[in-house]
């Protein structure tokens, strides 16, 4: 009889011990994927910031008041780039703009 007791006994301890393993490893996955969602949210946070800071850029130098049609298209455009790849706002864009054209 002692050996009936034992096979139950030990089949309950592998099969807690399965179960154990199996709990331990999703809990692991778990940790594991909140982490990389908590580093994906940080690496997209600091992509936005040095956009935001359009004071570090070099702005072009204040067209002389003796500016070619030619000079101003090429400023113009210039300005255009900086405003579409994040680096001018608009309203930054508009002041430069209207330093360059006489008109305005």
């Amino acid at each position: 009889m002692p050996l009936m007791r034992r096979r139950p006994l030990a089949r309950a301890a592998m099969v807690g011990g399965a179960g154990y393993a199996i709990g331990k490893h999703a809990q692991r996955k778990s940790e594991h994927e909140a982490q990389q969602d908590a580093e994906i949210e940080a690496g997209q946070q600091p992509q936005a910031a040095p956009a935001a800071p359009p004071a570090a850029a070099p702005a072009p130098p204040p067209a002389p008041a003796e500016m070619s049609e030619t000079e101003r298209i090429d400023a113009l455009t210039k300005l255009k780039g900086l405003l579409d790849g994040g680096v001018l706002t608009q309203e930054e864009f508009d002041a430069e703009k209207a330093k360059l054209l006489p008109g305005s």
